[in-house]
């Protein structure tokens, strides 16, 4: 997966779908193994936009993803 510049609750929620399709998980497995309800995990799915940031953090950790904040226009090196 490239890095991607996210602006938008349902861009985030794309690229975190396709992680967990890519690894082959459920919205049930992954809520199971982070201890979150799957209703969550299918809210975060569906981009919306009042989820708790905490949990979207854990479950980008869980998927083996991070978030980095640069200034527009700089590199990602």
């Amino acid at each position: 997966m490239d890095d991607e510049a996210v602006t938008t609750s349902e861009a985030l929620a794309a690229l975190i779908k396709a992680k967990r399709l890519e690894d082959g998980l459920t919205q049930d497995e992954v809520a199971g193994f982070l201890g979150l309800g799957r209703r969550f995990v299918v809210e975060l799915e569906q981009g919306k936009p009042t989820v708790r940031l905490s949990k979207v953090l854990e479950v980008l950790q869980g998927l083996g993803l991070e978030v980095v904040v640069r200034s527009r226009g700089e590199d990602a090196s």
